[in-house]
């Protein structure tokens, strides 16, 4: 199942939600990344994750703190503490600040990847 990209190298002008990804049995703990690589300033995403027993009643997993810059950032996502999420989709609402008819944008992907051991290299 690893690793995933829950929603590919993104160009968005507006509110969104990935595709439907499947989940295979068991999955267990989990590393999210998501990738900002294009922002105009003083916009704000919010990127969240959904999960569905079965593809039509979504439910909240995850979200992210609301992001402004560029950049990578991490949040786990334990899957085993919800048993009965069978599907998966990446869900995102953007907001802009600015005076005039300025419209968001973003250059963005969100990665569903094994958790990074804390003791890499440990002897």
């Amino acid at each position: 199942m690893f690793p995933r990209f829950l929603l590919p190298e993104t160009v968005s002008r507006e509110d969104g939600s990935g595709a439907v990804i499947a989940l295979d049995q068991n999955p267990g703990p989990a590393l999210l990344t998501l990738g900002i690589d294009r922002v105009i300033e003083q916009e704000s995403l919010d990127v969240s994750v959904w999960g569905s027993p079965d593809g039509a009643t979504w439910r909240p997993l995850a979200s992210f703190p609301q992001k402004s810059y560029c950049g990578d950032y991490f949040m786990e996502l334990n899957l085993a503490r919800h048993p009965d999420i069978r599907f998966l989709r990446a869900q995102w609402r953007m907001g802009c600040w600015a005076d005039g008819p300025a419209r968001p944008l973003f250059g963005f992907h969100l990665k569903l990847d094994k958790p990074k051991s804390r003791y890499a290299g440990a002897a």
